[in-house]
């Protein structure tokens, strides 16, 4: 717990950072909060740069919060500057240039960046990504040039993009290492289900294959796929995962394992440092383990937590994960977590286009994979959250009333 006048810096200017110091302003925390983050920008909304930027390129309803709100709760922003160090000692971060920022408390949301892959001649290549609002600019700027697009990633990113490339009637091949696309978050019901919603599309798929190298040509590129294929294309999408911006915390001397490891209060092994977002493993209690999630929900819910924590409140943070991804016409929504799953119950029809997954280990409900069917997501959140039993036979009855089990 800190005290009302203590000094809190955040560093990350994402999701996580920015709910943190509203979050901490509502509960009445009256000391000097600021927010050091790396980019430039407005501290602003993620998820629309895979989804509504790229359609528009409108920058108006990106900002997390409009200039005022920082001004009128008194949260300091330091936008552009990039966290070099931290004097766990003298409870100081150091800035790149050496200026530092003295802290009674100290929260790391650093987030994630993206994979890149080790492909011969791919730094050399006309390369796109998607995870900074700069990214999104260079992407959107260049869409009307382009003709054919290869992405590299079969996850929520590489098929958002794909599926806007292809509403534009860019021709897209997509390169997937796996046998599935999302085989890391989704059930293989609910995966083949996108295979053949983004093959309707006009996709090209590539599964269990690699690049093994790409070359630049007067046009753009030329791909060479592990299958004996190669492709002609105007850019590469690397769209392959992200990896947890650790650095900074590893060379305070804080553990890290594919994430910044905490605690179930999300303390780091220093009580003085938390952390947050999409940079923090913790025990998660729907897991069964330590994992590392990354969506905009853990990130402020992880936020709402650390900042009640920091004012007095008790617990451990156990909030049930959901997450979303618009790909089309298809809304997909997931509640839960579905690894380890052992059974999948089908509730609706797949063939219009509204339909739920429920996601067994046994009799218990781990997870529910819902496309197009808000309600049966806003629900599963509950019934999960509360560790509600849902009989299969009731999953699966798309006339049962599962309201009336709470």
């Amino acid at each position: 717990m800190t005290t009302p006048d203590q000094r809190i810096v955040i560093v990350g200017s994402g999701h996580a950072g920015v709910e943190l110091a509203a979050a901490l302003r509502q509960h009445g925390h009256a000391g000097p909060v600021t927010i050091v983050g790396d980019e430039p920008d407005l501290p602003y909304q993620r998820p629309p740069l895979s989804k509504e930027f790229l359609k528009s390129r409108d920058d108006a309803g990106l900002p997390l919060k409009g200039e005022a709100f920082y001004a009128a709760k008194d949260i300091t922003l330091r936008l552009g500057r990039h966290a070099a160090a931290i004097d766990r000692e003298r409870r100081e971060l150091v800035l790149a240039g050496g200026e530092r920022i003295a802290y009674d408390h100290l929260a790391l949301a650093t987030g994630a960046r993206n994979r890149i892959p080790p492909i011969p001649g791919l730094n050399r290549a006309p390369t796109l990504e998607l995870r900074t609002l700069a990214d999104a600019r260079r992407l959107h700027d260049r869409l009307d040039a382009l003709r054919h697009v290869t992405i590299v990633g079969g996850g929520f990113i590489g098929l958002e993009v794909a599926a806007l490339l292809r509403a534009r009637g860019i021709a897209v091949d997509l390169v997937e290492a796996t046998p599935r696309l999302m085989g890391r978050v989704l059930s293989a019901t609910m995966s083949a289900h996108f295979r053949f919603h983004h093959e309707a599309l006009g996709t090209r798929l590539h599964f269990e294959t690699l690049m093994r190298g790409v070359q630049e040509t007067s046009r753009g590129c030329s791909v060479a796929l592990s299958s004996g294929e190669t492709l002609k294309t105007d850019a590469v999408l690397v769209a392959a995962g992200v990896a947890p911006n650790t650095e900074l915390a590893e060379r305070a001397g804080l553990a890290a394992d594919n994430g910044i490891v905490a605690d179930a209060r999300l303390l780091t092994s220093d009580p003085a440092i938390s952390a947050i977002g999409d940079c923090v493993a913790y025990p998660n209690v729907h897991a069964g383990g330590m994992a590392r999630l990354e969506s905009v929900q853990n990130a402020v819910d992880q936020a709402k937590f650390v900042a009640a924590r920091l004012c007095g409140e008790e617990g451990s943070y156990h909030a049930t994960p959901w997450f979303w991804s618009n790909q089309g016409s298809q809304r997909l929504q997931i509640a839960g977590l579905g690894d380890g799953h052992d059974d999948a119950i089908m509730r609706g029809d797949p063939l219009g286009e509204k339909f739920s997954v429920f996601l067994y280990r046994g009799e218990r409900l781990l997870a529910v994979e819902s496309v197009n069917a808000a309600a049966d997501h806003m629900l599963a959140r509950r019934l999960i959250g509360q560790g509600i039993a849902v009989p299969k036979p009731l999953a699966g009855d798309p006339s049962a009333d599962l309201k009336a089990l709470l």
